[in-house]
């Protein structure tokens, strides 16, 4: 599949998890064991940790399809920066969504500031730029949006991987957001 058929298809999906129609496909013992000795996901999915936020649920998807990194905040640190560039290099996934949603803990954290420990304030460093441009007076769903679309674009610049494989056409990027109260994602 090409990034533009890649991204209906997980629009169709989530339509289906919207619409509580999901198809459960791709999820028994068969596909278990057609998995075995390979993967080869369409989609690499940067996504929030957060116990709400599936990405495999949403997308109505099933074993093998995504390749799903979470971190609160779905943030592009070195560990998720890995991940993803070992997917683009390995696998041919060639689309990226970096995944936001509503009300995320992460950003609500990075808003409020403090001191959250040493590991807490290094993850909550990510979320700052998009605090920064959103202003600490910005609703915490404008800050995740921003968010999100700063981290797809440092996938690019911290990627010589994830940004050679752009620019010659192999993947395409794209931010998301989700809609904890519907279900919906809107691709950004």
């Amino acid at each position: 599949m090409n990034a533009n058929e890649v991204l209906k298809r997980l629009e169709d999906g989530n339509a289906r998890f919207v619409s509580d129609q999901l198809e459960h496909k791709l999820q028994d013992g068969s596909r278990r064991k057609e998995l075995i000795n390979e993967q080869n996901p369409w989609a690499i999915i940067l996504s929030c940790a957060d116990s709400r936020v599936v990405p495999e649920l949403m997308f109505d998807t099933g074993l093998g399809e995504l390749f799903v990194i979470r971190v609160a905040g779905n943030i592009a640190n070195t560990s998720s920066l890995a991940s993803i560039e070992y997917a683009v290099a390995n696998l041919g996934s060639p689309v990226i969504v970096v995944l936001g949603h509503q009300n995320c803990g992460a950003v609500t954290a990075a808003i409020k500031g403090g001191d959250n420990g040493y590991n807490l304030n290094m993850l909550l460093a990510h979320v700052t730029p998009a605090v920064s441009a959103c202003g600490t007076d910005a609703d915490v769903n404008e800050v995740v949006k921003t968010n999100a679309q700063l981290n797809a674009k440092e996938l690019t610049i911290r990627s010589t991987i994830i940004s050679n494989a752009v620019n010659e056409g192999k993947v395409k990027i794209v931010s998301g957001y989700y809609n904890l109260d519907s279900g919906k994602v809107d691709l950004m």
